[in-house]
């Protein structure tokens, strides 16, 4: 037990230390953090490695295995290891900054009301105001929305004592909260996809993408809310007289607020600065939950106090999420050194993409992200691995954003499907079947549907 402990607040450290080199990187202050970034990346990997179970540190191995085919095959290797070190590092950072927030938010108790409000609506008003509201949720909480949400949902489908409403209720809600979820990673500041899109295609900014973003995320969510509405399922007796919600949309202003807080930060801090918009975050985000977290400790009795709550989030929550955070960075390493490996094999095999027309391309980026999705790669990989092949903006005649749009769409698109990605798992979870299950069957025609769909949204917008 000693050990253990011994290793968490080792990994912990590391990673408060690793987020904070990370803020100094983006806002400027120097190159010694990038080249401090290696020498630390290193050790946590190290620390996480030998706490996590095989199906996570099979990819350390892959990512070494990588390194040294990179290391005999190109006389660039160090530069380009030492690339895929500083995303990992990077992607190490956005976790940490993001859980801060998530942390905050689990000890609210206007959270958890206005969740359970959501979760109690009325059947004609139930998807819509999951979806909305888990939007909202998902932007704070992260993950953590679907492990709200889910389990309030859980909750209240358990309270109908008739067992073919009370499936049909879950399944219903639990798909809400997903599509609610994956819908605002195409356009949220707070989103891996945005996030690493962003540094991989030069020239992208987030207040370009935000707009079309909110577009995809418009497509997203009214193609479920529509086809929910319209194959509602048929019972074989009457529905019951629903239970009015405990309060009134009033419990959602808190959240509401909030939100209007972070936006209008990042978008005032955006044009004052010259800083990038993920650098903008790693800042905005902490420091809004730390007085989150201090308002919350204000005349409250009961509650351990502030630097009580700091310490455990860095050295027993982080820690709690070795196996993610280990999954993530080694996504992103391995995705930034295959590619440069990947890329003599297609020449080789006379595959030039900038030869296949710029439609192809798009539309190909909005459909590859899930399919690769559904044999286990993750899409920080698969994105990180192809976007270095895609040829450039300009190349193919469209800005950078077209770009951008097309591969958030995709990546939203495989967290509705692939039955490896945390949103899948969470639902299968809550809905007691397999992620296969929820990918293939539960999502499977609202991701056909959807995909059409967004593809041809994708070629519109490249073309305004």
């Amino acid at each position: 037990m000693q050990v253990s402990n011994f290793l968490d607040k080792m990994t912990g450290g590391l990673l408060v230390v690793l987020a904070a080199l990370v803020v100094v990187t983006e806002w400027g202050s120097g190159a010694w953090p990038d080249m401090a970034l290696p020498w630390l990346i290193i050790p946590l990997i190290a620390l996480l490695t030998v706490r996590v179970g095989p199906g996570r540190y099979v990819f350390v191995i892959v990512a070494v295995g990588l390194t040294l085919a990179l290391a005999v095959t190109n006389p660039d290797w160090i530069s380009i290891t030492n690339k895929g070190l500083q995303t990992a590092a990077f992607i190490a950072a956005f976790f940490s900054a993001l859980a801060t927030l998530r942390s905050a938010a689990a000890s609210s108790p206007s959270i958890s009301r206005s969740g359970r409000f959501l979760a109690q609506q009325p059947p004609g008003m139930r998807y819509i105001a999951l979806t909305v509201g888990g939007q909202m949720f998902a932007l704070l909480l992260n993950y953590g929305a679907i492990a709200l949400l889910g389990s309030l949902a859980t909750a209240s489908a358990n309270e109908e004592p008739d067992a073919e409403i009370r499936r049909h209720r879950t399944r219903r809600m639990l798909l809400a909260i997903q599509r609610a979820f994956t819908s605002t990673l195409p356009w949220s500041p707070l989103s891996f996809a945005v996030a690493i899109s962003l540094a991989l295609i030069p020239g992208a900014q987030w207040v370009d993408v935000v707009i079309p973003g909110v577009v995809t995320s418009v497509l997203m969510a009214g193609t479920g809310w529509a086809l929910d509405s319209i194959f509602k399922p048929r019972l074989s007796r009457a529905r019951p007289a629903p239970v009015p919600p405990e309060g009134t949309w009033t419990l959602m202003l808190p959240l509401v607020a909030l939100l209007a807080i972070l936006v209008s930060s990042l978008v005032i801090l955006h044009f004052m600065t010259d800083v990038r918009t993920v650098g903008l975050v790693l800042l905005i985000v902490p420091v809004i939950a730390v007085i989150w977290t201090v308002m919350q400790a204000w005349g409250a009795t009961d509650d351990p106090g502030f630097w009580r709550r700091v310490g455990d989030y860095a050295f027993v929550e982080l820690p709690g999420f070795r196996g993610e955070i280990l999954l993530l960075m080694m996504a992103g390493y391995i995705g930034t050194v295959g590619a440069p490996l990947l890329l003599p094999l297609l020449l080789g095999l006379g595959v030039d993409l900038s030869l296949v027309p710029t439609p192809v391309v798009l539309v190909a980026l909005v459909w590859i992200i899930p399919l690769a999705g559904q044999i286990g790669m993750n899409p920080i990989l698969v994105v990180t691995l192809i976007a270095p092949l895609v040829p450039s903006a300009e190349s193919l005649g469209v800005e950078p954003t077209a770009v951008v749009v097309a591969i958030t769409a995709g990546w939203a698109l495989s967290g509705v499907t692939s039955p490896f990605t945390a949103t899948t798992l969470f639902i299968g979870s809550f809905g007691k079947v397999s992620a296969s299950h929820v990918g293939l069957k539960w999502n499977g025609s609202y991701a056909l549907i959807t995909a059409c769909i967004l593809s041809i949204w994708v070629l519109v917008f490249a073309n305004l």
